[in-house]
């Protein structure tokens, strides 16, 4: 830029090195449009009044443009008579010296309490930065309504001590990143005029303090009753349990039902006791081992995993609180207790957000550091997973592991910085200020019930111990620890602060401590709100799913009737909606299905199974990627109108239930939304809950919550789950990467009846499987290979008639003309390839070899198979056949299940695939050849092809 453009930007306000200055007289123009100069006034109301909301980048934007028009200041200001220039821009300077530290004071706050957190002054923050000196300090100056104080005029010394009072001390908070600002507006003004105050009665002053005697007793009494035992204690980070109480009295009163609270396993034993209320006794036993074997299910988890539910006393009434059971597995549990609020949301009707609250607590490293953490930020506002918004409270001990140097932990200034990709507000506090705690938590909740977004408090604090009661923290970091080992606890701290205001004695305080040790040693409940477990109208009974067995009979059949008047509802398009040529094609065909003319396809098959569910008074969850049109183009449950883009969801005009039926289009992502539909199962088991995956493959990105929730969760916490998810699988030549379902990781994850894996084979049989799923009260996770191409496979059909009779069949015999006595082999099998081999059967004229159809893998149907394969008792030759290689799919997880019936003159066979690091090849010719090769094997066809795969001959088992 040239001298002379130079000199002609500065010489107007608009330049742009004056912008933040601009912008603070425009915030102050907003909140109070007098305060301002006229001329500014004047020039403001040109873009918007001040009662408009609207965003300030277009705002910026004009200024940008009008100070490259070269307008002088004479243009944009007419100063009142007698206003000297001079005056104007110290105003303007005072002006933006408000909004600076409003932006950027908490650089400066005291938020450390050990005092070692680098906190370098920022120049914007100094006073000849913004034009400003010492000769300004007793002058007076229009504030703006900083604090509430209206557009009174203070000395600018009596600003800025405000100013570090409010926005330097023990809180730093972050909002100005929130685009909103009538939002932004609102924080301002509440965090202003009460950190200004802070007022707490003394009776609130002395809570305090008990719940800090609590938090630091009952790690006092831990540790020297169990020496050396991990506990993840909660020292240097006490402020927690004020909080917590604070969160539930708070909310309580404000009209919230029910909390749902999910947390890793710091401090995991104190919010259980002093929160909880859960019995020291019990707690003790679980430290002692006080476990009967004989009475154990499961395997049972150590004892800071472990959830909780309780009714607490508020003013506002009784409000549930739960602490969902949790792995180690750090933030995994987000998504989880948003599913959860999410059905207890729906189950209560809570459409406005306000009776269920979720509130989660983060490690700092975590919190910065897993990526689940902000795909869960991500779906805060999404339809099908909003929940109201979220308190988050991140315990920042300042430290992960051994790691306590920012630079190695994280790319941002804060742990926080991740929230902000939602605009949450971020309030950081000393956590040794357990006043300042409470002043943030009771804004952060506000602004949660008002806004219905996420908001953050960062309690800043220190980790006493090292990252468990074992480790010695200070060979890592030395200077940290030794400063530990010399700061008195928060507890301490806060006492000699109220003995010091004669709110109490130190007597009192040594009473305190007595108290809560004696009813620690009598065993007693220490949580004098906690009113055990009462429940209340909207608790789930789940008594009568405890006992259900996987095979208990059910009749998933429906009548004539109910077909012929369901089919109707979800096939019939009204004529105002106009679908695309291609759906409507697919929605006449379904009309033939309907009447026999043809015969029924998958799409119809599933739709007619959800609609019966929905007749029947139950409700169906379906979430996936794809899951409204489905994947392959063959679902259409929602039908987009050509003439103006608006839904038509059929099955929501089967009963009259707003919400009986959801089908909803995930965000691209598979960890998060598994989890979020666990939760929601977990919670709910009255409704169908589905998660979809857009291949079988794209499951891997939620493994985390497969191996830990949905195949361990009963086991470990007693938890039933009825989630099903469905995986579409099949070697098609698509690839490796969209292939496999990997089958052979379900079937791993498989014991004690925990999960059931099925492979439908016809769409009969996936109607079936999706009613017995629900009509029966066994409440476990269902994994479902669902197909690709069977969609539009011609011999891949069924009669409509079947989904009056019939039941899904765990195993389908032979169906073709093959004589029991002529048979010389038998082919075993799941899903697609089956109807490989059948073409090729018959294409080789081959009437020798019976075809058997495995639909349900695990719990494996012994007895059915056992039944079946004694009827082939002179067949000799028995072959299991899989598209997967060799170490995947069914076989080495199942083929001891095969051998177990089998006669000594029996042997079982492989035929497919090799042995392979990959699912699949990406070369269609290769798939073509390896496909051929497996299908003619498995036949006994002779040919060059075949000579790739062997069959492998297995090991008998023992007699």
């Amino acid at each position: 830029m040239s001298d002379s453009l130079k000199e002609q930007w500065a010489s107007t306000p608009l330049f742009g090195a004056n912008a933040s200055a601009v912008e603070s007289l425009y915030e102050q123009f907003l909140e109070q449009p007098g305060s301002v100069p006229d001329g500014w006034r004047e020039y403001f109301e040109t873009f918007a009044g001040p009662d408009v909301e609207i965003a300030h980048s277009p705002i910026r934007d004009q200024l940008l443009r009008e100070s490259r028009s070269g307008r002088k200041v004479s243009q944009v200001v007419k100063r009142s008579a007698g206003t000297a220039a001079s005056s104007g821009e110290k105003q303007a300077a005072v002006s933006r010296l408000i909004q600076v530290y409003s932006l950027r004071g908490h650089q400066i706050a005291d938020l450390d309490p050990l005092g070692l957190m680098e906190r370098p002054t920022p120049g914007v923050l100094k006073l000849d930065y913004l034009g400003l000196a010492e000769s300004d300090m007793d002058t007076d100056f229009y504030t703006g309504g900083l604090a509430g104080n209206g557009n009174a005029r203070m000395k600018l010394r009596d600003i800025l001590a405000q100013l570090q009072n409010i926005y330097c001390r023990k809180i730093g908070a972050e909002f100005a990143h929130i685009s909103r600002a009538r939002e932004r507006l609102w924080l301002r003004k509440r965090f202003e005029l009460g950190a200004a105050s802070k007022t707490l009665s003394d009776e609130e002053r002395l809570y305090i303090l008990d719940k800090l005697t609590c938090a630091e007793g009952i790690e006092r009494y831990l540790h020297t009753r169990y020496v050396g035992q991990k506990r993840f204690s909660l020292e240097g980070g006490e402020s927690l349990i004020p909080l917590l109480n604070d969160v539930i009295q708070q909310g309580g009163a404000g009209g919230v039902k029910e909390i749902v609270i999910g947390m890793a396993h710091r401090g995991r034993i104190n919010v259980l006791v002093n929160i909880f209320g859960k019995s020291p006794e019990e707690l003790f036993e679980e430290f002692e081992g006080e476990y009967d074997p004989g009475e154990m299910k499961g395997s049972g988890d150590v004892k800071y995993h472990k959830g909780f539910s309780a009714d607490m006393k508020t003013p506002g009434g009784n409000v549930h609180i739960a602490l969902a059971f949790n792995p180690s597995h750090l933030e995994i549990v987000n998504p989880v207790v948003e599913g959860s609020v999410r059905a207890r949301q729906q189950r209560r009707g809570d459409t406005e957000r306000d009776d269920v609250l979720p509130l989660l607590i983060h490690g700092d490293a975590a919190f910065a550091g897993q990526g689940v953490v902000t795909e869960t930020f991500q779906m805060s506002q999404i339809n099908g997973f909003r929940t109201g918004g979220t308190v988050h409270i991140v315990i920042n001990n300042q430290i992960g592991f051994t790691m306590s140097r920012p630079s190695d932990s994280r790319s941002t200034d804060y742990c926080s910085d991740v929230a902000k990709m939602i605009e949450a507000p971020i309030f950081h506090v000393n956590g040794d200020d357990p006043e300042a705690v409470i002043f943030v938590t009771r804004l952060a909740l506000e602004y949660r019930q008002k806004f219905k977004k996420d908001v953050v408090i960062d309690l800043v604090c220190y980790r006493r111990h090292g990252h468990n009661e074992a480790d010695e923290p200070a060979a890592t970091q030395p200077i940290m620890y030794s400063k530990i080992k010399n700061q008195k606890t928060t507890r301490e701290i806060y006492a000699k602060r109220l003995v010091s205001e004669q709110l109490l004695t130190s007597d009192d305080v040594s009473n305190l401590q007595d108290e809560y040790r004696d009813k620690l040693d009598r065993g007693e409940q220490v949580q004098e709100a906690s009113l055990g477990m009462i429940g209340n109208a909207f608790t789930v009974d789940w008594t009568p799913f405890l006992h259900a067995q996987w095979d208990d009979a059910t009749d998933t059949s429906i009548s004539p009737k109910t077909v012929a008047d369901l089919g109707r509802l979800v096939t019939i398009i009204p004529p105002e909606v106009k679908p695309h040529g291609r759906v409507q094609r697919i929605f006449d065909q379904r009309l033939k299905m309907l009447s026999g003319d043809v015969d029924m396809d998958w799409g119809l098959a599933e739709t007619m199974a959800y609609a019966s569910l929905l007749h029947e008074g139950h409700n169906v969850r379906l979430v996936g990627q794809d899951s409204g049109r489905g994947t392959f183009f063959h679902r259409h449950a929602v039908v987009h109108n050509q003439l103006n883009n608006h839904e038509y969801t059929p099955l929501e005009h089967v009963v009259d239930r707003p919400d009986a039926f959801r089908v909803i289009d995930s965000f691209l992502s598979e960890e998060a939304v598994l989890g979020f539909e666990y939760g929601y199962a977990s919670t709910e088991p009255n409704t169908l809950v589905i998660w979809e995956g857009q291949f079988g493959d794209f499951a891997n990105g939620a493994q985390v919550v497969i191996d830990q929730f949905i195949s361990s969760g009963e086991a470990k916490w007693g938890r039933l789950c009825g989630l099903t998810m469905f995986l579409p699988h099949g070697y098609e030549g698509q690839g490796p990467e969209h292939s496999s379902a990997r089958l052979e990781r379900f079937l791993q994850l498989c014991a004690e009846h925990n999960i059931q894996v099925c492979v439908p084979s016809t769409p009969a049989q996936m109607f079936h499987m999706i009613r017995r799923q629900h009509v029966r009260l066994f409440r476990k996770p269902l994994i479902v290979l669902t197909p690709k191409s069977l969609l539009r496979h011609k011999m891949s059909v069924s009669s409509i008639t079947e989904l009056s009779s019939g039941r899904f069949e765990l195993i389908i015999p032979e169906v073709g003309a093959i004589a029991l006595k002529n048979t010389r082999r038998i082919v075993l099998c799941s899903g697609k390839v089956y109807f490989d081999l059948l073409e090729a059967r018959e294409a080789h004229s081959i009437d020798d070899v019976a075809l058997i159809r495995i639909e349900q893998l695990y719990p494996f149907p012994i007895t059915e198979f056992a039944a079946l394969i004694k009827q082939y008792e002179h067949v000799e030759e028995i072959i299991w056949c899989q598209e997967e290689p060799l170490n995947q799919g069914a076989w080495y997880q199942i083929k001891h299940r095969l051998q177990e019936p089998l006669g000594e003159h029996q042997q079982i066979y492989y035929a497919g695939r090799p042995g392979a690091a990959a699912p699949a090849s990406g070369i269609f010719k290769i798939h073509m050849q390896q496909q051929q090769a497996l299908v003619e094997a498995a036949l006994g066809i002779k040919s060059e092809a075949n000579k790739v795969v062997r069959p492998e001959k297995t090991i008998r088992k023992s007699k």
